[in-house]
């Protein structure tokens, strides 16, 4: 590591050594499919609710969120906020249900309300999602380290994922959720204490910060028209909306969480421990943001190595100097802005705080990604391998399975990201990706839960609108010449809305003409 003192670099081995120990510890215990995939229903609401938080507060919204902060506006917080709402729904609707199921599988139900199509087509959009979730944080994370190691971003993602599989590997789900509670402490701590540096290094303190940004609209939460073709408040409402509540009501890694609670009731609470604790600790990550932009504005010769280094990356090494300066003269804040905090912790972050930092950055990535693996792992092995292929397993062969799913998901997940780098945006790429998989599920969920007498083939039919829908919206942009009228006008974080209400309004639309007609 050629930029990180000894001292830092001490830290951060130690800290992902306390990490691999838990995940020893744990494998003593982890010896049975039920210990491996809901640790046995022993975990505590308040531990739940804090591996909930942290598998929220990803390296995407360690890095994503100040990035887009300093690039734009507090635009994107808007999904913080939409977040009581989906909580309300969820613990009144979602964590008994399925409770009440007792199915480790999320999406086992749906099978039984629609037919086995049902359940694999909830499984491939969510493994879709696990991909395009893990390959987004394995970027983040090695944008960060790459700018402070100066190895290469491709290099930190092997190293890392090596290091991720094998405690998740080893402890299971117990040690997903522990690691988390201890990651999720270390990760706000982090951001408390970037903030304080970024801040001390302002003239003026906190309230330049916060005159600064205003004077530049940095703190705005966008427009409240009712415009869908671009990011207004609205549009990420309803984006963060349903995303939430896929998330609280879909997604097998927070469902799996509530099968590990105690009772209902504390599986429930663990939901509003959740939204408790990231709506202000995403708040504090937009402050960063903003932090960031006065900083720079106060010293605007610091920004230039980060303009220049960007520059330099898209121009490749057969540039002249001058090429380089130029292009750097013309990016503008949203052409580098994932790469202003790596760059303020390099140049300002004094050595042995620095080292707390990156274990921060490393536990928001290692987190998110161990959960993610544990989960689909789970899927996998209990929805598609012993659905279809080995119906008659022992335990020992579905734990076994497990195993090698779990390794086999982190790998793809560490081919998604590294096929990321490039990418201009970190939030944005997730995003997109989130709402193109993930609006397909959701509605088909919604249609089995709210509608009692909707059948498969009304269930069947909707899912293949809503597909082309989401399809449409996807690739409509591609369209061009005299079919450009037919390009969707909508901003593309409404697809997982429209791909949502698609579905489920059509599947109603269906149900209730098969009803009229049979009546008649």
């Amino acid at each position: 590591m050629n930029n990180l003192p000894v001292l830092d670099i001490a830290i951060i081995v130690l800290y992902l050594a306390v990490m691999i120990v838990i995940g020893v510890y744990f494998s003593k215990r982890n010896k049975n499919t039920d210990q491996f995939t809901r640790a046995s229903g022993k975990i505590p609401g308040w531990a739940i609710g804090l591996s909930i938080y942290a598998t929220f507060l990803s390296s995407n919204t360690f890095l994503g969120v100040p990035g887009k902060a300093f690039g734009s506006n507090w635009n994107a917080f808007v999904f913080s906020i939409s977040m009581p709402l989906a909580a309300l729904l969820a613990s009144k609707y979602f964590v008994p249900f399925y409770r009440n199921t007792g199915e480790i599988s999320a999406y086992t139900h749906l099978e039984k309300r629609f037919g086995p199509w049902a359940r694999t087509y909830a499984v491939i959009c969510f493994l879709l999602t696990q991909f395009a979730r893990m390959g987004s944080i394995f970027f983040g994370m090695a944008l960060s380290l790459q700018a402070l190691t100066g190895f290469s971003m491709s290099s930190i993602m092997i190293v890392m994922s090596l290091c991720i599989i094998f405690y998740t590997v080893l402890g299971g789900m117990e040690a997903v959720i522990w690691t988390e509670v201890v990651q999720g402490i270390i990760k706000t701590l982090g951001a408390l204490l970037i903030l304080f540096l970024i801040v001390r290094e302002v003239p003026g303190g906190f309230s330049k910060v916060i005159d600064i940004a205003s004077k530049d609209n940095k703190l705005s939460l966008g427009s409240f028209s009712p415009n869908f073709t671009e990011s207004t408040f609205w549009v990420v409402f309803f984006y963060g909306f349903f995303i939430n509540l896929n998330n609280f009501g879909m997604d097998q890694n927070y469902i799996q969480r509530y099968h590990t609670a105690k009772s209902t009731k504390q599986a429930a609470k663990s939901v509003w421990l959740c939204v408790a604790m990231y709506v202000p600790a995403s708040l504090l990550f937009f402050v960063i943001g903003a932090a960031l932009y006065a900083f720079y504005q106060v010293h605007p010769q610091m920004i230039d190595p980060v303009k220049l280094k960007v520059a330099a990356e898209k121009l490749g090494s057969a540039a002249t100097s001058q090429q380089v300066t130029q292009l750097a003269a013309s990016l503008k804040p949203t052409d580098y802005a994932d790469k202003v905090l790596p760059h303020f912790m390099v140049s300002q972050v004094p050595t042995g705080l620095l080292g707390l930092i990156v274990s921060a950055i490393l536990s928001a990535a290692m987190s998110t990604i161990s959960s993610n693996m544990n989960s689909s792992a789970t899927v996998f092995t209990m929805d598609i391998y012993k659905k279809y292929f080995r119906p008659d397993m022992t335990d020992k062969q579905q734990l076994f399975s497990l195993h090698i799913a779990t390794v086999v998901f982190g790998l793809i997940g560490l081919a998604t990201g590294l096929a990321m780098i490039g990418a201009s945006s970190l939030l944005d790429v997730w995003w997109q990706l989130s709402g193109i998989f993930a609006g397909g599920m959701l509605g088909l969920f919604l249609l089995g839960l709210i509608s009692r007498t909707a059948k498969n083939a009304e269930a069947l039919t909707a899912t293949l609108i809503g597909i082309i829908v989401i399809l449409w919206m996807t690739f409509s942009d591609m369209i061009t010449g005299n079919l450009a009228f037919l390009k969707s006008p909508l901003h593309k974080n409404m697809i997982i809305v429209v791909g949502t209400l698609t579905i489920f309004l059509a599947g109603m639309l269906l149900t209730k003409y098969r009803t009229a007609k049979a009546v008649a």
